[in-house]
């Protein structure tokens, strides 16, 4: 039997992956959290055999935590999940020793056959999403807000650190978001430092 731990802050997602597995003779899913945080306690509490890690759940980067997992408790296997196809998380989940690499887009059948190949020792990755365009360089404030971000800084911690306001923040987690076209900040930190935009203290505009 196959002991898989959910990482997913989707509910409706969430729900069909935890009833597809449990439909399944040779698996069960024995805990499911939305926060990718707590992922490496909930391993350690319940010996899970496999991990699927959303890349983000919330504003946690559950790539990260993925990499505390495999350096803690190397023996479980991690497949990372992204819904974002049009952005490649794949070389960051290699690098955190994550076993296999799936999109959300995938069929059932195709997530059952990633699952079996993981635990039998042969990982899935597919090949490198396209890399959306950006309307323009970020200024060095909004990329300092980038890094405190990637880095796990809360709201609190940022407003200290950037001696700014609350209201300011906003504005520039706005602009930022304008910029890049994403939907979520998290999602451009880690998109930026998987794809190395981040470069020491500043930012390296994407090529035309």
């Amino acid at each position: 039997m196959i002991k898989i731990l959910i990482v997913e802050d989707q509910t409706m997602l969430k729900d069909s992956l935890e009833y597809v597995l449990n439909s399944q003779s040779d698996m069960e899913v024995i805990g499911v959290t939305d926060d990718a945080s707590k992922a490496p306690d909930l391993c350690s509490e319940l010996k899970p055999d496999l991990v699927l890690m959303d890349v983000i759940t919330g504003d946690k980067n559950g790539i990260v935590y993925a990499a505390q997992i495999r350096k803690d408790l190397p023996d479980i296997k991690i497949i990372v999940m992204t819904g974002l196809p049009e952005i490649t998380f794949i070389d960051e989940a290699r690098k955190a020793g994550a076993h296999s690499f799936i999109y959300k887009n995938t069929g059932n059948e195709h997530l059952l056959y990633v699952i079996h190949n993981t635990m039998n020792g042969t990982g899935y990755y597919p090949g490198p999403a396209i890399k959306p365009p950006f309307a323009d360089q970020l200024t060095e404030r909004e990329i300092a807000v980038v890094r405190l971000i990637y880095r796990g800084i809360p709201r609190s911690g940022m407003l200290k650190e950037l001696e700014i306001s609350e209201m300011t923040l906003k504005k520039i987690i706005k602009s930022i978001l304008d910029k890049t076209g994403f939907d979520s900040v998290m999602e451009f930190a880690v998109y930026a430092a998987v794809n190395n935009l981040i470069v020491g203290e500043g930012y390296k505009k994407p090529d035309a």
